[in-house]
């Protein structure tokens, strides 16, 4: 009677496993985002911000650059406590000049980040209709060179280009 319940149970799990099929599909993302229209506006976008960083940058830089030729000349007539204030007021403006700079290749970064955020989503929703659509249960993308191989058959690529509006 054990014997019959198992080898019950057994058939109803593989006829339960082989109803689940899953259909896996890709997609190459950041190609759709390059084609995408969205991206001039970004793109525009980021190159203004950085232009604004440059100049703000620019500024700091004449301000330092004033201070330091300032120092020089007046360096003989100081007295060591002059000359130690002075040198510390430059020390802080030279810090703060290179520590903007470090964070301007950070600062673009988050709000290039900022400015995709509504392409990725979009993007993110198409992909969700799409697979509902044709019966996807998982998507990955094939941006890089995570796979060994990818039948082409299955990349939705296309299908989410022709969602978009987008011409290949």
């Amino acid at each position: 009677m054990k014997l019959k319940i198992t080898f019950s149970i057994l058939i109803a799990t593989v006829f339960t496993l082989n109803a689940q099929q899953t259909k896996l599909g890709t997609i190459n993302t950041n190609y759709i985002i390059g084609k995408m229209p969205q991206m001039k506006t970004v793109l525009k976008r980021v190159d203004k911000y950085g232009k604004e960083l440059d100049s703000i940058l620019k500024i700091k830089a004449t301000e330092y650059n004033e201070k330091a030729t300032a120092y020089r000349k007046e360096v003989a007539t100081l007295d060591e406590a002059a000359k130690k204030e002075k040198g510390k007021e430059l020390l802080v403006l030279e810090q703060e000049l290179g520590q903007f700079r470090q964070n301007g290749a950070s600062l673009i970064k988050i709000r290039q980040e900022e400015y995709m955020r509504p392409i990725y989503k979009k993007i993110s929703e198409v992909i969700a209709e799409v697979a509902k659509e044709n019966g996807y249960t998982q998507i990955l993308t094939s941006d890089g060179n995570e796979f060994g191989y990818l039948d082409p058959t299955f990349d939705i690529t296309k299908l989410v280009l022709a969602k978009l509006g987008i011409k290949e």
